[in-house]
């Protein structure tokens, strides 16, 4: 079947926007990748000293030390205190634990990256949730709405035969179209393979942004303010790595020695890398004279990659000791929430600008459930772990006094000490079993009380006048 003029304009414009796109694009995923090498930064480098180019990968740092600390734990319904099970259960079938994780990385790296949510044909009840790359789709944002108005994805299957195809996924508000590109027969082009005609109202794309503006809602990259500075500290340990070879060994001269001075037992000249390394410095020539240079100090190296490291730490947030910066003593626990405060706060802003994002893809899966947009998930809300690193001590000690002042319940107090909803639910379950074998037990002491005093009210223990507990067992 073939494609609208406006389908088929669509998918080319947008695959022009792809390959635009990807230039850049590809450029932060080699620095993350550690790929990036000095001949791609304008250096001729001679073929017998490649062996001496050294990458520092401070790119990678940077993006894994904010991922890892962003973590998705649930989803929470308005008027609700714990998770909504239904919606969790979407995120488990679908493996979102594993590739959200892949999402927010290429988020960070390439400045966005999209969910998608799709009908499942196999289980209607659980929505397909996929995370796609921004090197295979892009997408067009209304300046009004905020909302993607379209959405490509190309990306290379096998078919039948085994043959490598061009594929293309179009994502609108009322259809998402399948389609192939094909080279031969009566059809050729970009070809209609599939359509589902889910008339949601509202493409089923969410794009995942990082640092977005007014201005550029596509997001910037997290490495953009590094990369530079990665390249001029690999610039300056390829030179260290030289002058370790060249110049880290004293120099030694000999000043009026003849060839035929340096003669082996058997008669040989020997070659000029045995004589230098070895002891064959008493010389019978009178003239010759021995002479060593002072080995160079290439202090001043450790000193500029040491400046370079702390320029990364200050445009990132990041710690410097992530960047090899160690002190003699381990940081205490108020050093290291001081040290970490700027990371943690960009991780929260990441929490809360992503979690829009997820939000607007249950809200989607939702309407793929029901059939009807339900205006009560706009409150719904994200439950983020904590991305700070406080100590187990701080987070009991903080978590004990909420509670004792009521100022918090003891399952807040969990979310608190940054156990995982799963484990919440099981610490539930457990409570609750606790408390009922509590219950059973006080109304088996009350009823024993009874029949020893004949008072199912009094919870005291009588006492004779000796001061005995009279409600004792006999001995026996």
């Amino acid at each position: 079947m073939s494609l609208s003029k406006y389908e088929l304009d669509t998918i080319n414009r947008l695959s022009a926007q792809l390959r635009r796109d990807a230039v850049k694009l590809t450029r932060y995923g080699d620095y993350y990748e550690g790929t990036r090498h000095l001949e791609h930064l304008g250096i001729a480098i001679p073929p017998d000293l490649r062996q001496f180019i050294v990458c520092v990968n401070w790119p990678r740092i940077t993006a894994d030390s904010l991922e890892e600390r962003i973590d998705l734990e649930g989803f929470r319904l308005p008027g609700k205190h714990e998770r909504d099970k239904n919606l969790w259960h979407v995120w488990q079938a679908n493996n979102l634990d594993e590739e959200s994780q892949l999402a927010h990385l290429d988020a960070i790296i390439y400045g966005r990256s999209y969910i998608c949510v799709g009908s499942n044909e196999d289980d209607e009840s659980t929505p397909l949730i996929t995370v796609e790359s921004p090197l295979e789709m892009t997408a067009e944002v209304s300046p009004k709405t905020r909302r993607v108005t379209v959405a490509l994805r190309l990306y290379r299957d096998k078919d039948e035969n085994g043959h490598v195809v061009d594929k293309a996924t179009l994502y609108m508000p009322k259809v998402t179209v399948w389609a192939e590109k094909r080279w031969t027969g009566s059809e050729r082009g970009w070809v209609e393979v599939d359509r589902d005609e889910h008339l949601l109202g509202r493409v089923p794309v969410v794009p995942l942004v990082n640092r977005a503006r007014t201005g550029d809602r596509y997001g910037v990259s997290e490495l953009q303010d590094v990369i530079d500075l990665t390249d001029a500290a690999a610039r300056a340990l390829t030179l260290a790595q030289l002058a370790t070879e060249a110049l880290s060994v004293p120099q030694r001269a000999v000043l009026g020695a003849e060839e035929k001075d340096f003669v082996g037992p058997d008669g040989k000249v020997l070659p000029k890398w045995a004589a230098y390394f070895g002891a064959i410095w008493a010389l019978e020539n009178p003239d010759a004279k021995l002479h060593q240079f002072t080995a160079a100090d290439l202090g001043n190296f450790k000193t500029i990659v040491d400046h370079y490291a702390a320029m990364v730490s200050s445009v990132t947030g990041l710690p410097l000791r992530f960047f090899g910066q160690n002190t003699a003593n381990p940081p205490s626990a108020e050093g290291i929430r001081a040290d970490e405060a700027r990371i943690v706060k960009r991780a929260e802003r990441r929490q809360r600008a992503w979690g829009g994002a997820w939000e607007e893809a249950m809200r989607i899966v939702k309407r793929i459930q029901t059939g009807d947009w339900d205006d009560d998930l706009q409150e719904l809300e994200t439950i983020w772990r904590d991305p700070a690193t406080p100590t187990r001590a701080q987070q009991a000690d903080a978590a004990v006094k909420l509670v004792q002042a009521q100022i918090l319940p003891v399952e807040a107090a969990w979310e608190e000490m940054g156990y995982s909803q799963t484990r919440i639910d099981e610490l539930r379950s457990m409570r609750e079993r606790q408390l009922a074998a509590t219950d059973v037990l006080a109304r088996q002491i009350n009823a024993y009380r009874q029949n020893v005093t004949g008072n199912p009210g009094d919870n005291n223990t009588p006492e004779n006048d000796s001061g005995q507990d009279t409600t004792a067992p006999p001995a026996e």
